[in-house]
C-alpha cells in the first residue's frame, strides 16, 4: 500500500533542496498561464467590442416594404403571348406604399412568438434640417426610445441627454452629433425639420447621438414615433419598419423566411445583413485562440524540459531510494507529485498574475468615436478562460512529470551506484 505521507515528504524535500530549479519550473508555468489569461481576456474583449459596434445597432430581423419592379408586366397578361419569351426594357418599380399594412397586429403577433424577445415599430423618412440659413438633408427615424434602449443598447450611443429625455419630451429630437457640429447646435436649442412633402416643424434638441460612423452621424436623428406621424400627417397606425430582437440568434434565418411568406413583406436577417462582418469576426476569434493555444503548448514544452533535467540530476537519489526498498512505482509517484505541486503553485500564481494584468489593462484609458461611452480598454473576464488555464497547467505538468518519471521507474540502482 502506498504511503502518501512519506512520498509527499520526499517530494517536498527534493523541491526545497533544488529551489532554483523548482522556482524556474514553477515560473515557466506561471508566465505561460498568465500570458494566456491576459491575451485571451484582452483579445476576446476587443472582439466583443467590435461585434457590439455593429450587432448592437442591427436588429436580428428587419421587416419593411421593399420597392421593386413588378414580377408580372402588362405584356404577360395577353393570352396569345404569355407563354413566349419577352424582353421588357426600362422596367419601372411598381407603385407601392412604404407603410407596412396591419403593422400593429403584426407586431402583436411577433411578440406572442416564444422565440421573439421584442418587436419594435419604426418610421423612417427623409427630411431637411433647417437652422437659420443652413439647410442639410438627412434622415429622421421615429422610435420608442425606452424600448430601443432596453433591446438595442441605444443608450451606449447617446453622448448627451438620454432615451428617457426623448421619451418624456413632445416634439423632442435626438440629433446626430455630426449635424449638431455643422449647425453649431446645443441641447435646449430648436432645430426645424421639413419633410419632402413640405411644411416646417420646430423640434427641441434633448440629446446627441453618436454611432461612430461619421457619414451616418452627419444625417441621422431620432424622435418619438408619434412625432414623426404628426410631421408626416399620418395616422397612428403608420409604420414603415419593424425591428425584431430574438432570444436565439440562430432562429433569425428561418423566422425571417416565415415572415416573408406569411405577410408578403421583406424580412432581412442579421446574418444576411452582416455576412462580411461575421466572416471577419470568425477569423479574429480563430487567430486569438490559435495564439493562446500556442502559448500554452510552448509553456508545456518548457515545463517538460525543466522536469526532465531535474530527474536526471536526481539519479543518485533515485538509486538510493530503490536500494532502501522503494519500488519503481513509489519513485514514479514521488516525481509525479513534484510535477503536480509545481503545476498547482505555478498555475495559481499564473491565474493571479493574469487576472492582475487583465484588470490593469481594464483601467487604461481608451477613447474612440466608434464607441463614445467606452472609457477604458475592453476586457472579457470569462471564468471559462481561468478554468481552461488552470486545467492546462495541471495537465501539462502531469504529462511533463509522467514521461520522465516513467524513465526513473525503470532505472537500475546497481548501474547507477557502480557508475559512481
Amino acid at each position: 500500500m502506498t504511503n502518501w505521507s512519506v512520498i509527499l515528504n520526499i517530494a517536498k524535500t527534493h523541491l526545497l533542496t533544488k529551489i532554483k530549479q523548482t522556482s524556474t519550473a514553477a515560473l515557466g508555468v506561471t508566465f505561460g498561464i498568465s500570458s494566456y489569461i491576459t491575451l485571451v481576456c484582452f483579445m476576446t474583449g476587443l472582439n466583443g467590442m467590435l461585434d457590439d459596434l455593429i450587432l448592437n445597432q442591427t436588429p436580428h430581423i428587419h421587416i419593411y416594404n421593399e420597392i421593386e419592379p413588378s414580377k408580372r408586366q402588362p405584356v404577360s397578361l395577353f393570352d396569345n403571348i404569355k407563354e413566349s419569351f419577352n424582353v421588357v426594357h426600362s422596367i419601372k418599380p411598381k407603385r407601392s406604399q412604404k407603410k407596412i399594412h396591419n403593422a400593429l397586429p403584426i407586431i402583436d403577433y411577433l411578440k406572442a412568438n416564444e422565440n421573439v424577445k421584442g418587436a419594435l415599430p419604426q418610421i423612417k423618412t427623409q427630411i431637411f434640417y433647417i437652422a437659420g440659413s443652413i439647410e442639410l438633408g438627412g434622415n429622421l427615424t421615429g422610435i420608442n426610445p425606452i424600448d430601443e434602449a432596453q433591446l438595442f443598447n441605444m443608450s451606449d450611443y447617446i453622448v448627451e441627454g438620454s432615451a428617457k429625455d426623448l421619451h418624456n419630451t413632445d416634439n423632442g429630437i435626438l440629433l446626430g452629433i455630426g449635424i449638431a457640429e455643422k449647425m453649431s447646435l446645443k441641447i435646449g436649442d430648436r432645430v426645424q425639420v421639413s419633410p419632402i412633402n413640405g411644411g416646417v416643424f420646430p423640434l427641441k434638441i434633448v440629446g446627441f447621438y453618436q454611432s461612430g460612423i461619421a457619414d451616418l452621424d452627419a444625417i441621422q436623428s431620432f424622435t418619438n414615433v408619434k412625432t414623426v406621424q404628426r410631421i408626416l400627417g399620418e395616422a397612428n397606425n403608420y409604420i414603415t419598419d419593424i425591428n425584431v430582437k430574438l432570444h436565439d440568434l440562430e432562429q433569425a434565418i428561418p423566422l425571417s423566411k416565415k415572415i416573408e411568406q406569411q405577410f408578403n413583406l421583406t424580412a432581412i436577417d442579421i446574418k444576411t445583413a452582416n455576412a462580411q462582418f461575421e466572416t471577419g469576426t470568425t477569423i479574429r476569434n480563430l487567430i486569438t485562440y490559435a495564439v493562446s493555444v500556442t502559448l500554452l503548448i510552448v509553456a508545456g514544452f518548457g515545463i517538460y524540459n525543466i522536469l526532465n533535467m531535474l530527474i536526471y540530476e536526481k539519479m543518485n537519489d533515485i538509486a538510493i531510494l530503490k536500494a532502501t526498498g522503494f519500488s519503481g512505482k513509489d519513485v514514479q509517484l514521488i516525481f509525479m507529485s513534484q510535477a503536480m505541486i509545481i503545476g498547482f503553485v505555478g498555475g495559481v500564481l499564473g491565474l493571479l498574475i493574469g487576472f492582475g494584468l487583465a484588470s490593469l489593462i481594464d483601467t487604461i484609458p481608451f477613447q474612440t468615436e466608434a464607441l463614445p461611452t467606452v472609457e477604458t480598454y475592453p476586457i472579457n473576464m470569462n471564468p471559462v478562460f481561468f478554468i481552461i488555464g488552470f486545467s492546462f497547467a495541471m495537465f501539462s505538468t502531469f504529462l511533463a512529470g509522467y514521461l520522465p518519471s516513467k524513465k526513473a521507474k525503470r532505472i537500475d540502482p546497481v548501474k547507477i551506484i557502480r557508475g559512481q
